[in-house]
């Protein structure tokens, strides 16, 4: 049988083309969080599968300033999102700031943090889905109030913010996110994988 022939596989009302492991197709990014307490211990498990993420030269640029609920860090960083986030983001036990170090060791700009920053994201979202936690990223905030309110060094960037928390009801979601709750298709392989060139 050739490659190609491999009966696709379905999880979670996604389909692939070629087989992979679920993980890839169980974690998405709900909003329906509980605002239940997620425990230091927890979270820094997540933190902990971040850490382990590739990057150029081993400087490993990502850095992550969390905020629990209940705080006035937290409160702040709702206070910067968007309306739209706002709405659902108050459910969430945690809020995590992502920026990455700009430079290499010799101050030279580094030309990949912010790519490096996105695997270490990713780790920590795919041991989120792992563990029973919903991990939501989002751009929706203002980023030049976050840098100067979270004490952002200039060599540093900021990423996105993402929303942690525990599985909660649809049905507390304001209505017209309800529809929105779930696993999202993707591009078929054919339109962002080229052989030899970009096609013209």
């Amino acid at each position: 049988m050739e490659y190609n022939e491999i009966i696709m596989k379905t999880v979670n009302n996604r389909t692939t083309k070629y087989p992979i492991e679920d993980i890839f197709l169980k974690r998405f990014s709900p909003r329906a969080m509980s605002a239940e307490i997620i425990y230091k211990d927890e979270l820094m498990t997540l933190f902990e599968a971040a850490r382990w993420a590739p990057s150029a030269s081993n400087i490993q640029p990502w850095r992550f300033i969390y905020a629990m609920k209940g705080t006035p860090e937290f409160e702040k960083l709702i206070s910067i999102m968007i309306p739209f986030n706002k709405e659902w983001c108050i459910r969430a036990s945690v809020l995590v700031l992502v920026v990455s170090h700009n430079l290499l060791k010799d101050t030279k700009i580094s030309v990949s943090h912010s790519f490096d920053t996105g695997a270490a994201w990713e780790n920590l979202a795919l041991q989120a889905s792992m563990t029973g936690f919903i991990a939501h990223g989002m751009a929706g905030f203002n980023y030049a109030i976050a840098k100067k309110e979270f004490n952002v060094p200039e060599d540093y960037s900021v990423e996105m913010m993402i929303a942690i928390g525990k599985p909660g009801k649809i049905v507390d979601l304001p209505e017209p996110l309800r529809a929105r709750e779930t696993p999202s298709d993707r591009k078929p392989l054919e339109e962002i994988v080229f052989e030899g060139k970009f096609p013209s």
